[in-house]
């Protein structure tokens, strides 16, 4: 697997990711929330045997940078375990990281540093934390 990083509007970051985003099975997993993406943003891209396994795109804010509307093919835990290890690795000087989880995603985000500041109904806001105490 490789993990690829796009500008937010790169050419090849759309003909990538168009098929994913528009179909209607991954929309109703995303709580049939758009996956949205502006020159600002910073998305990394996991990709094997040319298939999108998943994708974090990190938007940037006043705070930080924060990881808002990903998808991880099949909730699989290795996809999700190479793409925080991509943006972990990016974003260590950047400020502060923090995620907008899944509820179904909250522990593979914990096993990789990140720790629940609010819950809602449907996701967790997790922050990054590079001293682990597990």
């Amino acid at each position: 697997m490789e993990i690829i990083r796009f500008d937010g509007i790169d050419k090849g970051l759309y003909e990538l990711v168009a098929p994913v985003v528009m179909n209607p099975a991954v929309l109703r997993q995303n709580n049939n929330y758009p996956f949205k993406t502006t020159f600002r943003y910073v998305w990394h891209v996991a990709v094997e045997d040319g298939a999108v396994m998943g994708f974090m795109p990190l938007k940037p804010s006043s705070s930080g940078i924060c990881i808002d509307n990903y998808y991880i093919r099949d909730d699989d835990a290795g996809v999700a375990d190479a793409l925080l290890e991509s943006v972990v690795k990016e974003c260590a000087h950047s400020g502060e990281l923090s995620a907008l989880v899944h509820k179904r995603h909250v522990e593979l985000f914990s096993r990789r540093g990140f720790r629940t500041v609010l819950e809602w109904k449907n996701y967790d806001k997790m922050k990054y934390n590079s001293v682990r105490d597990d």
